[in-house]
């Protein structure tokens, strides 16, 4: 799931809510939309891997 910050910043979080916190967990801050697409599509890989 990625969300523009007011600062014009990209940031991925998790889909699920972490069930400690309450709150999605943070996977990252991109500049660009486009980088933070990319790593969305590497995470959900290497989550079906092992």
């Amino acid at each position: 799931m990625i969300r523009k910050l007011k600062s014009g910043e990209y940031r991925l979080y998790s889909r699920k809510k972490d069930p400690k916190t309450g709150k999605r967990r943070n996977l990252g801050t991109f500049k660009t939309l486009e980088e933070a697409k990319q790593h969305e599509r590497a995470v959900q890989f290497f989550k079906r891997r092992g």
